[in-house]
């Protein structure tokens, strides 16, 4: 879930402009950031979680995958819940659940709690990510009335997917260089989400609350727009299981395959993918769809190729130049795919046509890259990478005809 169109109705705010609405965007977009980032910040820590207590990558993946889960549940059982009981009755307690998150992390290691823990932290960003891009543009339009959304989509782009870069960044580095590297990045975190909890409560509400009888968010789409939108899905799917891969394997294939032992090397390679996602999104924010698509679709494929030939060979300049054009692809990709379901859903079913997509990319984002998990027990990490490029490849070649169809 990147992009504010998930929201193209939204409730009415104040047509005043307001000094407490511009510092309360700064405010939540700060509190997204930081939370999104802790998401995010166990990568490069797995190696040492899997040195402390011996288990192997297929494990690693199933830690993942809870987090995956969690995000997919809480997205439809509480990630719509804000147009009713406002905006801040679902940011606070989404925040806090990630704070809970990490006070597991800090006092256990072992695997159960692991995967509970990462999945607790998925129930917080499946309700985090969709209510704070909402009211990130509520904001924004409170304090610029009459001003495009412009500036409110780029700064929740940068928050959702530089977030989730900065996260594997800054623990790698605490790793590396601060000592504790299972406890410290952990407590900066939690300092860090709990002022931007405290934030949160000063920026005003944008939505008032309303009575409802409560159902989960639906997922559907008209019947003769069913072909685009499926492969708009499988699309999805393909281009957030090259973030997943970054998010759960990539430190293994970087410590085993390249190496490279550096938990600093490990968060800033996870840390260029998102950003490179992020920018291509921001690059190609006001470029037609037809362009998304192109450079999207064409950068991942050769993204993909590239980091499947640098674990080969093996090359770690390759790998990182291979993760970014990745990267990149995808997150502009995703963009143009977000459009195309925009436009074959009529306007009272964009929610939930979009819950469909957002399935998609989380499925996407867990179940690729556990049986990429499950193939590396039974053959090579070079030989189960290579089967998961011609698998996700292969999902790009059948889809993309169609895709541009849409277009």
């Amino acid at each position: 879930m990147t992009t504010t169109e998930a929201y193209a109705s939204l409730p009415a705010v104040g047509t005043g402009g307001s000094r407490a609405h511009s510092r309360g965007f700064w405010l939540v977009a700060y509190t997204f950031a930081v939370t999104m980032a802790f998401s995010a910040a166990p990568a490069p820590l797995y190696v040492l979680y899997q040195a402390k207590d011996g288990f192997g990558p297929f494990t690693v993946t199933l830690i993942f995958a809870a987090y995956a889960l969690g995000v997919i549940a809480s997205l439809f059982l509480a990630g719509h819940i804000s147009d009713w009981t406002g905006r801040r009755r679902v940011l606070i307690p989404a925040v806090l659940i990630n704070v809970l998150a990490g006070v597991m992390f800090l006092a256990w290691s072992s695997v159960p709690v692991l995967l509970v823990a990462r999945f607790v932290s998925g129930i917080s960003i499946g309700m985090l990510t969709a209510t704070a891009t909402a009211h990130l543009t509520e904001l924004h339009l409170a304090a610029r009335p009459g001003a495009s959304r412009t500036r409110a989509d780029l700064v929740a782009t940068a928050a959702n997917l530089g977030g989730i870069g900065l996260g594997p960044l800054v623990s790698g580095l605490l790793a590396q260089y601060a000592g504790d590297p299972l406890h410290v990045p952990y407590l900066v975190f939690q300092a860090l989400m709990l002022i931007g909890a405290a934030g949160v409560m000063l920026a005003p509400e944008t939505v008032e609350r309303t009575r409802f009888r409560y159902r989960p968010q639906r997922v559907s789409v008209p019947r003769a727009a069913r072909g685009r939108f499926y492969a708009a899905g499988a699309a999805a799917l393909a281009q957030f299981a090259v973030f997943g891969l970054f998010t759960s394997l990539a430190p293994a294939f970087l410590a085993n395959v390249l190496h490279q032992h550096s938990h600093a090397l490990a968060g800033v390679t996870a840390f260029a993918v998102f950003a490179a996602g992020a920018t291509g999104q921001i690059l190609l924010a006001r470029a037609g769809l037809r362009r998304q698509l192109g450079y999207g679709l064409g950068f991942l494929v050769v993204g993909i190729v590239a980091l499947t030939v640098a674990v080969q060979l093996p090359s770690l300049a390759l790998f990182l130049v291979g993760g970014v054009l990745a990267g990149g692809g995808a997150g502009a990709a995703f963009k143009g795919c977000v459009s195309i379901v925009l436009s074959v859903a009529p306007p009272e079913g964009r929610g939930e046509a979009l819950a469909g997509l957002f399935l998609a990319a989380y499925v996407g984002l867990a179940v690729p890259v556990v049986a990429l998990g499950l193939a590396t027990q039974l053959v090579s990490l070079q030989v189960a990478l290579a089967g998961f490029a011609v698998v996700l490849l292969a999902i790009l070649g059948l889809v993309g005809r169609r895709l541009f169809a849409a277009a």
